[in-house]
């Protein structure tokens, strides 16, 4: 199979995902029993009102009838108006989804680099001491709530130490970068704004942690499983009889082979990330796409809610599709199946 085939496949499949999760979406939204008109304009809203706001937004057409107007909007990238904000919900995700995505990659970053080499270590030292405080620290990694962690993150290192900010993306009295890609990082680092740049890491470094920290102890564990399956194949072993050093042994032949399982978990990671985003936004103040979402679900924002609902799941899908073709770089029998 070619890559371009194999490209178009996979773009078909996601098609076809986003088409189930709109159908899932829209109906699971349209269970809830409380009226949105009613949300939207409160209990003293007269019937007049109520009409006027059902016929705006198409909620007084049958429930197939609706779908069938979103789906036609969603072929021409219309994801509808927000019934909270009254703002096209493409608007909407394009202010607060840069926010997440900074996060989320923040956190993606942080748990690579503290990981993949927590998992490596564990594995070469495989029951000894290094093994059982990386073990320790996936455990307690895997098991802590991320708001739990956040809130005791926020009481040490703001309220006790005062090291970190607890909230927002910038200090107060300090504007934000020049909008290019709405992620402050990178929008500091593309003006040369040093000092924006410098007070955006400052605020970023605290929730990305927290967000990252459970990522960290899944990509641990499953590249120290990866790297122990791994150690005792004899082309390592064949590699030593040349006269490698250890260190040549296991980055060089045992660590490539050993990430290939180890990137599923990332891709997954990615998409965790993104809904873990939720939790950690609400408790660090982060304005971006969890608090609209939770925001959007509260007040029974349909629009809103399935277009974050949407936009996750290409995420998601998107972020897998990635590593299946970092497979290839890394595997020639994937890249050339036979």
């Amino acid at each position: 199979m070619s890559f371009g085939t194999f490209l178009l496949r996979r773009l078909i499949g996601i098609v076809g995902v986003l088409i189930g999760v709109s159908i899932i979406t829209f109906a699971i939204s349209h269970l809830a029993t409380t009226d949105p008109a009613i949300a939207a304009l409160g209990d003293h809203a007269t019937d007049e009102q109520l009409a006027q706001f059902r016929a705006e937004y198409g909620l007084d057409k049958s429930a197939p009838e609706q779908y069938l107007i979103y789906a036609q909007n969603l072929l021409q990238g219309n994801l509808g108006v927000s019934i909270r904000t009254r703002r096209p919900v493409v608007q909407d995700l394009l202010q607060y989804f840069p926010a997440t995505l900074e996060l989320a990659m923040a956190a993606l970053l942080i748990a690579l680099l503290i990981g993949i080499p927590a998992g490596i270590w564990s594995a070469v030292y495989r029951n000894r001491l290094p093994d059982h405080l990386v073990r320790i620290f996936a455990l307690v990694g895997g098991s802590l709530p991320i708001f739990w962690l956040g809130l005791i993150a926020v009481d040490v290192f703001y309220n006790e130490w005062s090291l970190l900010p607890a909230g927002g993306r910038l200090d107060d009295f300090l504007p934000p970068p020049q909008n290019l890609t709405g992620m402050y990082v990178v929008d500091s680092l593309l003006t040369g704004n040093l000092k924006t740049l410098e007070n955006s890491l400052w605020h970023l470094i605290l929730p990305a942690l927290v967000l990252g920290y459970f990522s960290t102890s899944v990509i641990a564990r499953m590249m120290r499983s990866s790297m122990l399956e791994t150690l005792p194949q004899d082309y390592l072993r064949t590699a030593r009889a040349k006269g490698l050093t250890e260190f040549a042994v296991i980055i060089k032949h045992g660590f490539r082979n050993a990430l290939i399982p180890t990137l599923t978990i990332i891709g997954i990671t990615f998409g965790s990330l993104l809904a873990g985003a939720v939790l950690t936004e609400t408790v660090f103040s982060w304005p971006g796409l969890g608090l609209y979402a939770t925001a959007s679900a509260i007040s029974l924002d349909f629009p809103a809610v399935m277009g974050v609902t949407l936009l996750a799941a290409l995420v998601y899908m998107f972020g897998n599709l990635v590593v299946d073709i970092a497979y290839g770089f890394l595997d020639p029998r994937i890249r050339h199946p036979s």
